[in-house]
């Protein structure tokens, strides 16, 4: 009977958390619509600028939107994950009853300490670099202090999409080649003898209850499960038609090499306006007054490119950072993602998305201005951090992009050629090209 209400008080917590992770992810959702809404949003009041029917969407909307945005994602990110998080370890104090109630005292406990903790290290920090604006800011908390906080937290997210983004729009090429059927798939029918042996082999082992020979069929099972997973892409690409072998795939990659050289030469063109025009440095806009003007030089073409780009880079972004060496464990994995896991995604994905529309005006992919709070960040004014970041970017981009190209196309050209297939001398050592072309592309892959 104790261990039943044990179990009910996990599963209201885990319940709780859930709940407080689904309200994140939708914070996150909204942070990435914002920008690409508001562009959209002007647009539409430029095509119809007299219509009875869009005068609800105005600045005064978008604005109080984008206030929105900014306070419920400091409040998930500084609040509700430690709370979800806190409240799924906790157990209540030593001496109280048990129960959720308990859990909640002891996790609204470890919150404020924990608040009380980094609001005196950020302010200790501020004292080190100035004395008189620490104590003004002592005094003055909301005015000075929250948004010190929170542009050290912005700017600890535009850094995690400085990192992931490069390598994440070089991982776009594999990961769609990976879902698209390529255009050469070989017919040779002995493809699947490995498959069928390891079918044999497995049915054989397994089957066998009365077999002598002790086997561990785990190995093999392990072996049967990956040949089988490479069958049915086989049979799929079979399957597939010409259309989706020869035009789906080759589209799909140039669109995809359009949408990140678009990307590089946007960057670079702003560089080259930091230098000669002091509007191009991002800023925040008290009045928005949408339907004015476009905030594109080709009108509404250049803005739906614009939300184009914002998405491909918000996406790109995600692959990079799941990609990376650094959070690959934080991969969710069906079936076998505990609720830290699901927690520690949650916090990714919103410091990832709240700070899309900083990365995108920081880097000059759209000319609209940020609204609310999300001006009002301290380094948005610094010329060396801007001009520094948007180098950064081109270069990692540009590097990793020639990297993927080359190393596909020397690929290529090698299996073309048949060279594949004959071996290679190294220092007396006798290596099949094959297998040296295997580890450059894995790089890639």
């Amino acid at each position: 009977m104790l261990m039943l209400a044990y179990d009910v008080e996990d599963a209201t917590a885990n319940k709780i958390a859930l709940w407080l992770c689904t309200f994140t992810l939708s914070v996150a959702v909204c942070a990435v619509l914002l920008l690409p809404i508001s562009i959209l949003s002007n647009e539409v009041l430029l095509i119809f600028p007299h219509s009875y029917y869009m005068q609800w969407l105005n600045g005064s909307l978008i604005h109080g939107l984008w206030n929105l945005v900014f306070l419920f994602s400091n409040l998930s990110l500084v609040f509700l994950m430690p709370f979800a998080y806190f409240f799924t370890e906790s157990e209540g104090f030593v001496g109280c009853k048990k129960g959720v109630m308990a859990r909640v005292y002891e996790t609204a406990v470890v919150l404020l300490l924990l608040t009380l903790l980094v609001l005196g290290m950020v302010w200790v920090f501020v004292a080190l670099l100035n004395n008189h604006s620490a104590r003004e800011s002592l005094y003055d908390m909301w005015e000075y202090y929250l948004p010190y906080l929170y542009s050290a937290i912005s700017l600890c997210g535009v850094l995690l999409l400085l990192l992931c983004t490069p390598f994440g729009l070089s991982r776009m090429f594999s990961v769609t080649g990976s879902l698209l059927v390529k255009p050469r798939v070989s017919d040779n029918p002995q493809m699947f003898s490995p498959v069928c042996g390891v079918d044999r082999a497995l049915f054989l082992v397994g089957g066998s209850t009365a077999c002598w020979v002790s086997v561990n069929v785990e190995p093999l099972r392990t072996q049967f499960l990956g040949v089988q997973a490479k069958r049915i892409a086989l049979e799929m690409r079979r399957r597939a038609s010409p259309w989706q072998r020869n035009l789906f795939y080759p589209l799909a990659m140039l669109l995809l090499l359009a949408l990140t050289v678009a990307c590089v030469l946007m960057v670079c063109f702003h560089v080259l306006e930091l230098l000669f025009d002091e509007t191009a440095m991002p800023s925040g806009m008290g009045d928005p007054r949408l339907g004015t003007a476009s905030f594109s030089m080709f009108g509404s073409l250049g803005a739906a490119v614009q939300v184009v780009l914002i998405l491909y880079l918000m996406v790109s972004s995600v692959v990079g950072f799941y990609s990376s060496p650094l959070f690959t464990s934080l991969l969710p994995r069906s079936q076998d993602t505990n609720l830290t896991q699901i927690i520690g995604n949650c916090v990714s994905l919103l410091v990832l998305s709240s700070a899309l529309p900083v990365f995108s005006r920081t880097l000059g992919i759209t000319r609209f201005d940020l609204l609310g709070d999300f001006g009002r960040y301290n380094w948005l004014g610094n010329f060396h951090i801007v001009f520094l970041y948007n180098i950064l970017f081109a270069g990692l981009t540009s590097a990793c992009l020639i990297n993927t190209l080359t190393w596909a196309v020397q690929g290529e050209l090698i299996r073309a050629f048949g060279l594949h297939k004959l071996p290679l001398t190294v220092s007396r050592t006798t290596i099949p090209l094959k297998l040296l072309l295997a580890n450059g592309l894995s790089k890639i892959q």
